[in-house]
C-alpha cells in the first residue's frame, strides 16, 4: 500500500503595491500620510490661531491705551508683523515628522522609497498651495477689514503683500514648500544617517552661511544685496527660494535611497 503525497502550489506574494497604477500608488502614500489628520490639517492652524488672539489682544492693547495718532503709528509698524512664521515654522516640522514617522510606517505597508518621496513630495506641494488659499483670504479680510478694526497687519505684513491676491497666494505656496522640503531634508539625513548624519549637515549649513557672510563682507556687498532683495519684491523673492526646494528635494531623495527604518 503507498501513500501519494501531493502539494498544492503556491501563488507568489503579492506586494501591496503590485497591480497599482503609478496614480493609485502616490494616492495611497498620501491616503497614509492624511491618516494623521490632527498633525498635518488642524494643529497647524491652531498654532496660527493662537498666535492671531495673541497680536489682536496686543493691538487692541495698544489702541485703548495710546493716542489716536499714536496708534496709527503703532499700526504702522505692524506691517514688519512675523505672526505668520508660527505656521512656518510648524511646517518645516511637518517636514520632519513626515519622513521620521511615516517613513518606516508606510514601507510596512509595502510602499517603495521612490512612490514614498513622490506622493510625500505632492502632499508637501498640495498642502502648501491649499494653506495658501486660506492665508490669501484672510490677508484679503484683513484689507477689507482695515486690519481687523485696528489698521494693523498680520496677512498682509511686507513679506507677503505682492499687490495683487495671485501674487500673495504664490508667496505663501512657495515659503511653505520651502519650509516643508527644508523640513524633509532633515529628516531623511536622519533616516539615513541617524544622529551623525544631522550633525554634519548642521555643520555645513554653518560653514556655507560663515562663508557666505565672509565673502559679503569681504567684497562689501551687503548694500547690493539689500537692493537686490529689494528689487525682487516679495514674489521675486518666493519665486528665487523655489531653487532651494528643488535642491533639497533632490538631496533628499538621494538620502531616502538607501534609508532604513531600522533604529
Amino acid at each position: 500500500m503507498s501513500t501519494v503525497l501531493t502539494t498544492t502550489p503556491t501563488a507568489p506574494a503579492v506586494t501591496p503595491t503590485e497591480g497599482t497604477t503609478t496614480v493609485d500608488r502616490i494616492s495611497k502614500v498620501v491616503r497614509l500620510h492624511l491618516t494623521s489628520t490632527w498633525g498635518l490639517l488642524v494643529l497647524p492652524w491652531i498654532i496660527l490661531g493662537s498666535a492671531f488672539a495673541i497680536t489682536l489682544a496686543i493691538w487692541a492693547i495698544l489702541t485703548a491705551s495710546l493716542p489716536p495718532e499714536d496708534g496709527l503709528a503703532a499700526g504702522d509698524g505692524t506691517q514688519f508683523n512675523g505672526g505668520v512664521l508660527s505656521i512656518l515654522v510648524y511646517m518645516l516640522v511637518a517636514g520632519v515628522t513626515a519622513i521620521s514617522a511615516s517613513f518606516p510606517f508606510q514601507l510596512g505597508f509595502g510602499v517603495t522609497r521612490r512612490d514614498f518621496w513622490i506622493g510625500t513630495s505632492v502632499l508637501f506641494l498640495a498642502l502648501s498651495a491649499g494653506n495658501a488659499v486660506v492665508l490669501t483670504l484672510l490677508a484679503a479680510i484683513e484689507t477689507w477689514t482695515n486690519g481687523w478694526g485696528f489698521g494693523a497687519h498680520m496677512f498682509t505684513a511686507v513679506w507677503f503683500d505682492a499687490g495683487s491676491w495671485l501674487g500673495t497666494w504664490f508667496v505663501f505656496f512657495a515659503v511653505q514648500a520651502y519650509f516643508m522640503f527644508t523640513g524633509a531634508l532633515f529628516g531623511t539625513f536622519y533616516m539615513r544617517w541617524r544622529m551623525n548624519g544631522l550633525v554634519v549637515l548642521w555643520i555645513a549649513i554653518g560653514v556655507l552661511t560663515v562663508g557666505a557672510v565672509a565673502l559679503l563682507t569681504w567684497t562689501q556687498s551687503w548694500p547690493a544685496l539689500g537692493t537686490w532683495f529689494v528689487g525682487l519684491g516679495p514674489v521675486g523673492v518666493a519665486a528665487w527660494s523655489l531653487v532651494p526646494s528643488a535642491v533639497f528635494a533632490g538631496l533628499a531623495w538621494l538620502a531616502l535611497r538607501r534609508a532604513t527604518p531600522k533604529n
